[in-house]
């Protein structure tokens, strides 16, 4: 009982960490001042969060031991922050994203996009914005799809051993 309230803990506690980080971490050297590293690293970044999100839905698949649950979690976290921080910064460009101003309304705009809803109150109007939007879109269907299904998956296979009384 006690390694549960561990893990409950910690699948609250590290996006509440990322969401702290993300809100009080200076980012503004990101953006047109340095468009190249920006790209790179946002770039960088997402690349090695779909390689750890991919490895933790085959071991949860392949039912290897270890906490895919949580990891992937926390992986989806990161990318919603490293989206919500390339909005930030490209909102810096002026004509690029029109009413995307605070890290809060990038968070919201990463948000609303991630849930493919876009309610039109903070749109991408330059081509680059446009390009991460996509981007986003297609990020959130292959890794939220796929991570969201391992957990399912996992949640599932649980409550069938529970209810076996295997657990």
């Amino acid at each position: 009982m006690k390694e549960l309230v561990r893990i409950y803990l910690a699948m609250l506690g590290g996006p509440v960490l990322l969401l702290t980080a993300y809100f009080t971490v200076p980012v503004g050297w990101f953006g047109p001042e340095h468009p190249t590293a920006s790209w790179l690293l946002f770039a960088a970044v997402l690349s090695v969060l779909g390689a750890g999100l991919l490895r933790e839905v085959r071991r949860q698949v392949l039912g290897l031991p270890g906490r895919p649950a949580l990891v992937i979690v926390l992986l989806l976290c990161g990318a919603l922050v490293v989206f919500a921080t390339a909005y930030l910064a490209m909102s810096k460009q002026p004509g690029e994203l029109v009413g995307l101003n605070t890290k809060v309304d990038a968070l919201y705009f990463t948000v609303i996009t991630m849930a493919t809803v876009g309610y039109g109150d903070i749109h991408p109007a330059g081509q680059a914005a446009r390009i991460v939007v996509m981007l986003q879109l297609l990020y959130t269907v292959v890794f939220l799809t796929t991570g969201v299904t391992a957990l399912t998956r996992q949640v599932r296979s649980r409550a069938i051993r529970r209810a076996r009384g295997g657990d």
